[in-house]
């Protein structure tokens, strides 16, 4: 069964910019080194996909792990603030247990903002009744 209701992109990109900048500046003393290597990694690889139906990520070793969550399984949305709030990291908590971590995530404000909309409104809608035994 699919919906009619068309998917809409509300975020579409990678992590932000400046927590790019700010790791390779930090990346100049030696303590700062595999910061810098883990920020430059998630500048290549790491995108995210924020519609009005679910939240995408891919990331991983040349972006081959994909992560797709709906707002039905979502119970909570935690957000730390990065970069003098510029950007922040976000954690998606599901009902079943499991963690969806976003790092560097710009407009973090906004997008959880958006989220928890989303969540809102899926727990206000009527849920359809589970279908039993074989569906037709």
């Amino acid at each position: 069964m699919t919906s009619s209701i068309p998917e809409e992109v509300h975020y579409e990109g990678g992590p932000a910019r400046g927590d790019l900048i700010f790791n390779i500046l930090l990346g100049f003393t030696l303590i700062g080194i595999p910061f810098t290597i883990g920020a430059v990694v998630r500048a290549f690889w790491l995108r995210f996909r924020i519609t009005n139906r679910r939240v995408s990520v891919s990331g991983g070793w040349k972006g081959n792990d994909k992560t797709q969550v709906v707002y039905s399984q979502i119970k909570e949305v935690r957000t730390v603030p990065r970069g003098l709030g510029a950007w922040g990291d976000m954690v998606l908590v599901l009902k079943d247990g499991a963690r969806l971590e976003m790092r560097s995530l710009p407009n973090f404000r906004e997008i959880e903002a958006f989220i928890l909309e989303r969540i809102a409104a899926r727990a206000a809608a009527p849920s359809e009744k589970p279908v039993e035994g074989f569906a037709a």
